[in-house]
């Protein structure tokens, strides 16, 4: 690189300082005509995005990244078919900023209001996943903010490919290529230079495991918006259906097993568990899930392993799953509430009441009842994608889509009122 390290860093943080000036003049014809040309683009250029990424997956398996982290890490036709359909249901969702989102009259007459405006400069650091590139440019372009990204060495190349693509559709529509820009140093150093990047950089977000979340959050003077690691967990109540928890199970934790939203604890009431249990295991065995239980969950089913305190901890992110049995609806909450990672949680029953203390008490970003936590997902709440989910109680939880990307200022209206 010609320039290195701080000097880099200032240059990217200037370029999108000016792009996210420029993005707050354009309105929501001009920024949905650049979202439109983007994702026709990614499919005309998808070929050139694939081999790329393919450069990634043989260095990935040459590592020996296990299966379901190159699942993440892997593009096909239908993935970039995925990406591009989500830019076009952000042109179809409503433009937040500009929205006037409250008006008073003051006693002196003057008219004082909130108004959304864009955060200003993103930055986005995260793993794998080459996907969250397309994703996070949509909504931060949407939303007139301008994105830094930094992803893994894992996804370089295929993170070249696509942001290339991308700015090249911006130029060809007159728009503001600096609106995302894509860090090529992946070393540890600049990512932490890159987290005090304060005089540019609005907000920080980033994606990934505990490991690189933890490191964002005790590293940055940026303001860090929090996306969590998904300890999700499936409780089997002693009112649920069987079929329906089966079903729900197995979709939960082998639709794609490297996700955060994928199930990776089993918790059953012991008055269903002789019963429930078999099938479920039987279910999960199918896909080569490993099984690990407390001593009552052994007992039923005699190929599963004693788990460990740490598995009722654990994001496995692979054919792994741990299983404790209850006596109580109170002692599955309180077991959820212990160990999960507030991301997504789901009881599978048919008593309203049990239902609905679920809902209250667990302390997580998506709750559900009778469905699978697989749902947990920009794509799938109608936000056209995500930024991520949140994991926090501050500014924003759960996926964050379009209005997570603003912030109000306040707008006064007077005449002549001076303060006495």
């Amino acid at each position: 690189m010609a320039k290195e390290g701080s000097e880099l860093l200032e240059e990217i943080g200037k370029r999108a300082k000016r792009a996210s000036r420029e993005m707050n003049r354009l309105g929501v014809t001009a920024k949905n005509k650049g979202l439109e040309a983007v994702a026709g683009a990614l499919l005309t250029h998808q070929e050139k995005m694939m081999e790329a990424n393919a450069i990634d997956v043989e260095t990935a398996r040459k590592n020996g990244v296990k299966e379901s982290l190159i699942d993440r890490l892997t593009l096909t036709e239908e993935r970039i078919a995925g990406m591009a359909e989500g830019l076009r249901q952000i042109v179809a969702l409503a433009d937040p900023v500009g929205e006037v989102i409250s008006m008073k009259t003051t006693p002196q007459g003057m008219q004082i209001g909130q108004k959304r405006v864009p955060l200003g400069v993103i930055g986005i650091i995260y793993e794998s996943r080459p996907n969250v590139t397309a994703d996070a440019f949509g909504l931060c372009f949407k939303t007139g903010n301008a994105v830094i990204l930094r992803g893994g060495s894992d996804a370089l190349h295929s993170n070249l490919a696509i942001v290339e693509v991308i700015r090249e559709a911006l130029s060809g529509c007159a728009l503001p290529e600096d609106s995302i820009q894509l860090l090529q140093d992946t070393s540890r150093g600049t990512a932490e230079k890159f987290m005090q990047l304060n005089q540019y950089v609005d907000v920080l977000i980033p994606r990934g495991g505990a490991g690189l979340i933890r490191t964002v959050v005790e590293k940055s003077t940026v303001p860090v918006i929090e996306t969590g690691t998904g300890n999700c967990h499936v409780y089997v109540d002693e009112a649920a259906d069987i079929d329906m928890a089966v079903d729900i199970i197995e979709n939960a934790k082998t639709q794609r097993l490297g996700v955060c939203n994928a199930c990776e604890s089993l918790v059953v009431h012991s008055k269903i568990a002789k019963e429930a249990l078999p099938p479920v295991c039987e279910r999960l065995a199918a896909h080569s899930v490993e099984i690990r239980g407390d001593e009552r969950a052994c007992a039923i089913w005699k190929d599963m392993k004693k788990a460990s305190e740490e598995d009722f901890g654990t994001e496995y992110l692979d054919a792994i799953i741990s299983v404790r049995v209850v006596d109580s609806l109170e002692e599955a909450i309180e077991h959820i509430n212990t160990y999960n990672t507030g991301h997504s949680e789901a009881i599978v029953t048919a008593d309203y009441h049990n239902a609905m203390t679920f809902l209250n008490e667990v302390d997580a970003a998506a709750v559900y009842v009778n469905a699978s936590t697989r749902f947990t997902d920009g794509f799938e709440f109608g936000f056209g994608a995500e930024i991520g989910i949140s994991t926090q109680k501050l500014h924003a939880r759960g996926p964050m889509g379009l209005l997570a990307l603003t912030t109000t200022k306040y707008i006064i209206l007077g005449d002549g009122q001076i303060r006495k």
